[in-house]
């Protein structure tokens, strides 16, 4: 057993120690623990995929918790977690023990300290032993147990202030290794003060409110303008339970600086009343006003006496206009009308006046082109971050985050490790508390870095938290209650505090922009198709007569297409500039020429009557219709010119026929074209062609309708004449004339005798 006790780090005598150091320094410890340890089982499956871990990491040791996270004298430490055998044979004689141990002195040795997996010997400290264990009398082959240990503070050997390494080890023998050794270790870090310092860090910590896009630029078909979201998913995140209901609940109750995407506001105070919800190809009616009140009424109340920042509307993704985005005109002028949003909006909603001097480009990363498009609006102070703006005069401590970088900006410089610190799935357990362990010992490292040094540090975390990681940030921060070594502080008293004289100042090259960043960054054409939108908006807001019921929702959803959440989407991004554009498009053809067949004009002068239409639900004004005649020879329009003008003026929902005065030179075809103008000479909507014939009425034809005419009117008097004298002619035969002859059997033939015509009738005279 004596090498079982030496490998553990139990009692080995002082010879056997330095041999084994030796060794260790010489080839290697974990050689060594290796070779001591002898023969390993054979590789093994695990679940038919890969090899079953061995030696060291055959046990998964998950730390789930531990409380106090900061303990001070006469606490009670308990760490409890679950150890989980993913090796192939049984573990048998299974002990948890807790190791505390050694102090480490930097930062740097913390994340060194953290990267390690499996033990190592003469590297870990010795367990605490007696009767601060666990045993497990076996642990099959796939199998978990959760364990609890509990240990008085004065029980552990901490010495002097600092932070210490706290590592629950599982030792333990397999069929095929009949001797204890440590199949399993995880570390974590206990943070160690006893009384409050003289010289604290103050800590400011941002709590953002921001969240993705979800109002489209569509309003109801109504007069109220009711709001239409692409998706209902923003009141999952309101909800009870949800992401931005637990960073309400949970900042409520700390000490931060809310940082708020003033958009978010806007969509959920839209959603406090009715609102639509795209469903297919329809809209129907949203369901969650209740949510969004109460959600609305929560912040209100959790930012009443805080300290409120407000980034520019719809949190515009400063290095995609400063990298790709401010050579295409327009760009820099949303950015402008998104600051000048974002006071109002804040101070509408939540009734508290926040600061609008700061830009947040993504992850603090900055170049030179990045700092000029984030003053460009005004603000004078930039949250960077250390890993961006990284010291090179080789100081031994953390300096104040406040320095002046130029040009009167200010770079507020966030601590990237404290800043990361809660990255990445925060929803296991054992990861969190990690995460939590390890946040409050850089600090308290950072700390005790330079005790004559009072410093202002700045934590900027990942943009949208989930609620895990939001859960995790929260029990770190309350870590911190107390006081001992740090003290909060605001962002704006951050942002003044005196600079170190020693930090740098220099901007870095634009060469030194992260790589993956700027792959995620949004693409030229997006500006590209922002400003054709613009341009179309610019146009069809000229001939309204209510031109702010489409200025604003446009306006802020091409705001919307520029911002940051849209990064490592781009497909999503592209679909939704489309949707603007086609959406105002669709309006734009609201107002339009109504097509007409072609027209045939019988005469020298005569009227060609053209119809606009206006679907819109306001009115229509400062619009001309011009129409032109293509062969001003054969055509001519109103006072013989071939183009001619009158002014539109057309009320909601209605049409407008507008007539032209022609007149007719030459028979034939004339092409017309019809085309609708804004009054500086524009060109509205699609021009609109048609066709008239001409039927022209010469005096030759005249003279030959009239002889026709003439010639009727004297058959007709010849007619009435003959009439006259045969009515005569029967009246003298009745009264004055010869007696009538004796009667015939035989018919006359004569023609005054009623000879009978070739077709039967009498002709009478």
């Amino acid at each position: 057993m004596a090498e079982a006790a030496d490998i553990q780090g139990i009692g080995p005598s002082p010879a056997r120690r330095w041999l084994r150091r030796t060794a260790a320094l010489i080839i290697g410890a974990p050689l060594v623990a290796a070779l001591l340890a002898g023969p390993t089982a054979p590789a093994a499956q695990a679940g038919g995929t890969g090899k079953a871990p061995t030696g060291s990491e055959t046990v998964d040791v998950s730390l789930n918790g531990l409380a106090p996270s900061a303990p001070v004298k006469g606490d009670t430490l308990t760490v409890s977690g679950t150890v989980t055998n993913r090796g192939k044979d049984t573990i048998t004689g299974a002990t948890v023990d807790l190791r505390v141990g050694p102090k480490l002195r930097s930062r740097t040795e913390i994340d060194t300290a953290a990267r390690r997996t499996g033990y190592v010997l003469g590297s870990d400290p010795a367990p605490l032993g007696g009767k601060y264990t666990v045993k497990f009398a076996k642990l099959p082959s796939g199998i978990s147990q959760d364990f609890t240990l509990s240990v008085p503070v004065g029980k552990l050997g901490l010495g002097d202030d600092g932070v210490y390494q706290l590592g629950v080890s599982l030792t333990g023998q397999t069929s095929r290794l009949r001797y204890d050794q440590v199949l399993g270790i995880e570390r974590t870090f206990l943070p160690w003060q006893e009384e409050e310092r003289d010289s604290r860090t103050k800590v400011t910590y941002l709590w953002p409110l921001i969240a993705s896009a979800h109002v489209t630029a569509e309003t109801g078909t109504d007069d109220q303008q009711t709001p239409v979201f692409a998706d209902d998913d923003l009141a999952a995140e309101l909800a009870p339970g949800g992401r931005l209901e637990q960073l309400v609940s949970l900042g409520s109750r700390l000490p931060v600086t809310w940082v708020i995407d003033p958009d978010l506001l806007a969509s959920v105070d839209a959603m406090t009343g009715n609102y639509r919800v795209k469903s297919g190809d329809t809209t129907v009616a949203g369901k969650n006003q209740d949510v969004a009140k109460k959600w609305l009424t929560s912040l209100e109340a959790a930012v009443s006496e805080g300290k409120v920042v407000a980034l520019p509307f719809a949190d515009p993704d400063l290095a995609s206009i400063a990298h790709r985005g401010k050579n295409v005109s327009g760009t820099l002028s949303h950015l402008q009308t998104a600051t000048e949003a974002a006071g109002t909006t804040v101070q509408t909603i939540l009734h508290v006046k926040p600061s609008t001097d700061f830009a947040w480009p993504v992850d603090g990363a900055i170049d030179p082109s990045v700092v000029d498009v984030a003053t460009s609006a005004g603000a004078h102070k930039v949250i960077a971050r250390s890993d961006s703006l990284q010291e090179t005069g080789n100081l031994l401590y953390t300096p104040t985050a406040a320095r002046p970088i130029g040009g009167g900006t200010t770079a507020v410089v966030a601590d990237a490790r404290l800043s990361t610190a809660f990255q990445g799935d925060m929803s296991k357990a054992g990861n969190s508390t990690l995460a939590v362990q390890k946040f409050l010992a850089l600090t308290l490292a950072l700390t005790e870095q330079d005790t004559d040094i009072e410093r202002s540090i700045v934590v900027a975390p990942q943009r949208m938290p989930t609620v895990a990681q939001a859960q995790s940030m929260a029990r770190a921060l309350h870590g911190l209650d107390d006081e001992r070594w740090t003290q909060p502080l605001g962002l704006v008293e951050a942002a003044a505090a005196k600079p170190d004289a020693n930090a740098t100042t220099s901007v870095p090259k634009a060469s030194q922009y992260p790589k993956k960043l700027r792959s995620q960054e949004l693409p030229t054409q997006a500006f590209q198709d922002i400003k054709s939108t613009q341009a179309s908006l610019n146009s069809f807001q000229v001939i309204l007569t209510q031109p702010e019921r489409v200025v604003t929702p446009f306006g802020n959803a091409l705001n919307r297409s520029m911002s940051t959440s849209w990064r490592g989407k781009p497909l999503e991004a592209q679909q939704y500039r489309d949707s603007v554009r086609t959406y105002l498009q669709d309006l734009i053809n609201e107002v339009q020429l109504i097509s007409k067949s072609d027209v045939t004009l019988s005469g020298r002068s005569a009227t060609i009557p053209v119809t606009v239409q206006n679907r819109l639900l306001q009115g229509v004004d400062h619009l001309v219709l011009r129409l032109k005649s293509e062969n001003a020879t054969r055509l001519k329009l109103n006072n013989g010119g071939a183009v001619a003008e009158q002014p539109i003026r057309i009320g909601p929902g209605h049409s407008q026929s507008v007539r032209f005065d022609a007149a007719a030179n030459v028979n034939g075809q004339v092409q017309m074209t019809a085309q609708l103008y804004t009054e500086d000479g524009t060109p509205y909507g699609e021009e609109m062609t048609f066709t008239v014939k001409v039927s022209e009425l010469t005096p030759t034809v005249l003279l030959v309708i009239a002889g026709g005419l003439l010639l009727l009117v004297l058959a007709g008097i010849r007619m009435y004449t003959h009439r006259k004298r045969t009515n005569a002619d029967g009246e003298t035969g009745d009264d004055g004339g010869e007696p009538g002859q004796p009667s015939d059997p035989t018919p006359d033939t004569g023609p005054e005798s009623g000879e009978p015509s070739a077709s039967g009738e009498k002709v009478e005279r």
